[in-house]
């Protein structure tokens, strides 16, 4: 579930970095140059980039969609063309098959099969459709933490590489000891995190 419905599951990071004078301007232009990049008509087998929270086709951000008073919203698209595992084993023992039949052959050599299995799986991705994935985010500008709207180990492992390579920040993932301490607010604030005992209320 995403941003815009009607229940959610995120994980909450801090921004860390500097924020650059002329924000939006900033992040307009690196929003732009990350921007995700259709692979329907191509023979790319993977793309990666930004598109608007609203709409998943729209990568241009007309009216700079992204902008939302003091927060920054948009959707890490990720298209992948994917070929299952059963039917490439299908295709590759039926090619293996045709040629050992057509050479007469009784077996055929390690080097032969790694061939044909490369070519195979090139056919088969070249003949699928991209399969996407999106992921909202949330980033609040007032106090720099960010809402990710997905608790996938490697949708967050992809956000934060392309977050970084988008604005020069780093995505810190906000663990309950960190939030505590930003709670807290104080020189001190780890000694007395550190000084805390599990109490047993009955």
């Amino acid at each position: 579930m995403g941003l815009l419905s009607g229940s959610a599951s995120f994980v909450r990071f801090v921004v860390e970095g500097e924020m650059p004078d002329r924000f939006w301007d900033f992040v307009a232009d690196r929003v732009a140059a990350n921007s995700f990049q259709d692979i329907d008509d191509s023979l790319d087998e993977y793309s990666i980039g930004w598109v608007s929270v609203a709409n998943m086709f729209d990568a241009e951000f007309a009216y700079s969609s992204y902008a939302a008073g003091d927060y920054v919203v948009l959707t890490m698209r990720v298209d992948e063309r994917k070929v299952s595992p059963a039917v490439l084993k299908k295709c590759v023992m039926k090619e293996e098959e045709r040629i050992r039949q057509e050479k007469q052959l009784p077996r055929l050599s390690r080097a032969v099969r790694l061939e044909i299995k490369e070519r195979v799986r090139a056919e088969l991705v070249r003949k699928s459709v991209p399969v996407p994935a999106t992921y909202d985010l949330c980033w609040n500008l007032s106090d720099n933490t960010l809402l990710f709207f997905s608790t996938s180990k490697k949708a967050m492992a992809l956000l934060e590489e392309l977050f970084s390579d988008t604005f020069d920040m780093t995505l810190v993932p906000q663990i309950p000891w960190f939030s505590a301490i930003r709670v807290l607010d104080g020189e001190d604030a780890e000694q007395r995190l550190e000084e805390l005992r599990p109490a047993i209320l009955i």
